[in-house]
């Protein structure tokens, strides 16, 4: 086949009548590559498993399927749907005709043909296909270049976080698993609750994964506490106490200031806000920055302050043993109504031994604890 045979439109003609086959080819010869079916079934053969078909001209009265039957099958499959089907027929009713274009044809062509008719007809539907071919490949084109641009921006967010986080590190080594046991505890609470009626409307997909991305910067402001109070390997003295406490604020100002910078509020940086500023809160009203009570906490502070102590407690410090998961639990559980949100609290209760794999699965070595042992014997030094 040469090159200009190659490139013209392919048309199959579906016909019982080889008289029929024999006019539109001829109508056809010279413009178009035809492809030929006898019948309704050899038909779906040919255009389920033909990679290219322009157009098809379908008739309607055959043995076995009938076009109308061909047509429904044609438009219900994704591989053959968009393929321009004009019915060439001898039912010549205006119901034929509205329920040939109601089956999805694009034109509907009565016997006997008019050849004139026939390649107006022919050229205009193929030109509206290939019209409609351009623009769904645009649309394609657009598609992708929306979901790569997606993937990119999350890509910056994620890669932003953890670089804020890292930083946080430096000052505080305590701060490394211990992001990433709390942001999964987040998640895992967040995933519990999320049929809850109190958090249903809250805790969409697209939420939990923003409240997981921001957990890590919850505790960012502790960049600005001075390192003589931040490692302290003991209790705080009253004054050390509440400049400890300003970390809260220092956080939230500090992304505040990296939007204002951006020009614009950031949807993943509106919960690392709420976090860092109102994770110190409790339920009763005896936390801090605000002194918050009850559901005026944000839902995400709230289930940040339950992943926050628990891993506190768990946790082995320098200055300090970690407790097991039934001390730690059993504190949580006293703390309902109190310390926690009641609810969070009930889930939490349920959700036990997936905060154990979590805490297992980031487990501090021996190693991290060497090296914050050194870090509290330079700055002892």
């Amino acid at each position: 086949m040469n090159q200009n045979q190659a490139d013209k439109p392919v048309i199959l003609i579906v016909d019982d009548v080889p008289e029929n086959i024999d006019l539109l080819r001829e109508v056809l010869e010279g413009n178009y590559r035809t492809k030929i079916a006898i019948n309704g079934e050899r038909a779906l053969k040919i255009a389920f498993s033909e990679t290219r078909l322009d157009l098809i001209l379908l008739d309607i009265m055959m043995p076995g399927m009938s076009g109308y039957e061909v047509c429904m099958a044609l438009k219900a499959n994704p591989a053959t749907r968009d393929i321009p089907v004009i019915f060439v027929t001898a039912m010549s009713e205006v119901d034929d005709e509205a329920k040939g274009l109601e089956m999805g044809a694009v034109d509907y062509i009565t016997k006997p043909i008019s050849p004139p008719i026939v390649q107006a007809r022919i050229k205009t539907q193929l030109a509206a296909k290939r019209v409609n071919d351009f623009l769904r490949d645009q649309n394609k084109f657009l598609e992708h270049e929306i979901e790569k641009r997606t993937r990119e921006i999350q890509a910056l967010q994620d890669v932003t976080i953890h670089t804020i986080a890292s930083l946080a590190e430096t000052r505080d080594s305590d701060t490394g698993n211990h992001i990433r046991r709390t942001s999964n505890y987040v998640k895992a609470l967040a995933h519990k609750l999320r049929l809850h009626p109190r958090f249903g409307y809250f805790l969409d997909d697209k939420t939990i994964e923003l409240l997981y991305k921001s957990a890590p910067l919850h505790d960012i402001g502790k960049v600005g506490i001075p390192d003589r109070i931040l490692l302290k390997p003991g209790r705080f003295e009253p004054h050390e106490f509440e400049i400890m406490k300003t970390h809260t604020t220092l956080g939230r100002d500090a992304i505040s200031a990296a939007e204002r910078d951006l020009g614009m509020e950031v949807d993943f940086l509106k919960y690392a806000k709420e976090i860092a500023y109102s994770h110190q809160e409790k339920w009763d009203g005896s936390g801090y920055p605000q002194g918050l009570r009850g559901d005026a906490i944000p839902i995400s502070a709230r289930l940040m302050a339950v992943a926050d102590v628990y891993d506190a407690l768990i946790s082995r410090r320098v200055y300090k043993e970690g407790m097991s998961h039934a001390q730690a639990a059993a504190i949580i559980a006293e703390g309902r109504g109190k310390h926690f949100d009641p609810d969070i609290v009930d889930a939490f209760m349920e959700i036990q031994q997936e905060f154990q794999d979590i805490a297992l699965r980031y487990a501090d070595s021996d190693t991290d604890m060497e090296k914050k042992e050194a870090q509290l014997q330079r700055f002892s030094g």
